[in-house]
């Protein structure tokens, strides 16, 4: 129980450093507009970095529109119409609300401003599709299955869409966007950030076609003109500032890790492979440290993938704390977790893994393979066997994943 505590305050203060109240403050702080401001915020953040501007800025705020993940709102906002809707897959509440923010700024003046609030999530929250919605759905889910990461995703679904890729601020025009981002992917390329709606595109059509065949996606003849079709370059009309990223996650994890008398290292916030690869990477570190006499702690920041084969249940920080299970059977006082910084992880109500040396013989022993619920991609259905999944509900942040390795001693 010391270890999952000590795991427990490691996310608690990592997820509360990463919230984006202080950081849209900061943002909006002796900003002037001069003239009316309509709010557009979208991504699994939205209602918490909307919240914040709509109380700072108070009737500054003309009227506005948040689109956010299913339970991922608390409440009204004044003046502020709020939607929840699909992700990761888009539905039809992501586009009847995308909708909404297209109507609330198509007839805009040159002294207009839309704050434009955007967080990870925000692809399948925000959208107007060019192809079939059930084709855009379907594509949608053929990019998660096929191990794609979520750079090359996003130069495919940006191409689909009609506010993707700098053509929501286009449609803005001639107000002025100002663009405030929390980012969720590693580097915080701005034109990547829920496919980049308010932001010139630096991907080619040539890259989209690159990725579709890689992957062998199956497309319509719409879908190909599109992927065809380039998108804007060149953007006059935003200011963008982003406002978080995986780094504070790391940084947190760290102070905490100290306080708890452990001596961090930060191996990346980059981690980006396979959430098995992840796993079993930090378990082949425990097992290099097993005979250490000091507590020790190794923590990754970043967004692994996973290569649905199964029909299982799980997401990716909950495959790679299955994975990790495997690698650190039998060593002392050693635990592997893993957690998404929004509070969700794959289409579950968890929000990542938790497991220590105990884990394989404990699910061995109820007649549980690990390796086959990783080949079932069901490692929420393990976890919950041996009391290994992290729960957390909707944080209000979206800004990567955190994986921590633990030795005590």
């Amino acid at each position: 129980m010391i270890l999952r505590n000590d795991a427990d305050q490691i996310m608690t203060a990592a997820i509360r450093s990463a919230l984006p109240d202080a950081a849209v403050e900061r943002a909006l702080e002796n900003r002037r507009f001069p003239g009316r401001v309509f709010l557009v915020s979208a991504g699994k953040a939205a209602w918490q970095m909307a919240k914040t501007a709509a109380d700072y800025l108070g009737d500054t705020v003309t009227q506005g529109v948040v689109i956010t993940k299913y339970a991922h709102s608390n409440g009204e906002i004044a003046r502020t119409q709020v939607f929840e809707a699909g992700h990761p897959v888009p539905d039809v509440n992501s586009f009847l609300a995308t909708e909404k923010a297209l109507k609330l700024t198509e007839t805009l003046r040159s002294d207009d401003t839309v704050l434009f609030l955007l967080s990870g999530g925000g692809s399948a929250l925000f959208e107007k599709p060019l192809v079939p919605q059930a084709e855009l759905q379907d594509i949608t889910k053929q990019l998660l299955a096929c191990g794609a990461d979520i750079v090359e995703m996003n130069i495919v679904r940006k191409r689909l869409s009609a506010v993707k890729g700098g053509r929501f601020a286009l449609h803005c025009l001639p107000a002025k966007v100002f663009s405030i981002v929390l980012s969720d992917i590693i580097g915080d390329p701005l034109d990547m950030i829920a496919s980049g709606p308010a932001y010139s595109d630096a991907s080619s059509c040539e890259q989209a076609l690159e990725i579709a065949h890689r992957y062998g996606l199956r497309l319509s003849e719409q879908a190909l003109n599109c992927l065809k079709t380039e998108t804007p370059k060149i953007l006059e009309n935003v200011e963008t500032l982003v406002t978080g990223s995986v780094k504070q996650l790391c940084e947190s994890a760290e102070s905490t890790c100290i306080q708890l008398g452990y001596r961090p290292m930060v191996l990346t916030d980059s981690l980006c492979c396979t959430a098995r690869d992840a796993g079993s990477f930090l378990a082949s570190i425990a097992r290099h440290y097993a005979n250490t006499e000091t507590s020790l702690a190794f923590i990754a920041g970043g967004e692994t993938v996973v290569q649905l084969k199964g029909k299982g249940k799980g997401g990716r920080n909950q495959e790679l704390a299955l994975s990790a299970a495997v690698g650190i059977h039998g060593l002392r006082n050693t635990a592997v977790f893993s957690v998404g910084s929004d509070g969700t992880d794959g289409p579950t109500d968890a929000a990542g893994g938790y497991v220590d040396g105990n884990v394989a013989h404990a699910l061995s022993q109820v007649g549980i393979s690990i390796f086959d619920e990783l080949e079932n991609n069901n490692a929420y259905v393990a976890l919950e066997k041996c009391g290994g999944l992290i729960k957390t509900g909707a944080t209000g942040t979206n800004v990567n994943d955190l994986s921590v390795l633990l030795i005590k001693r």
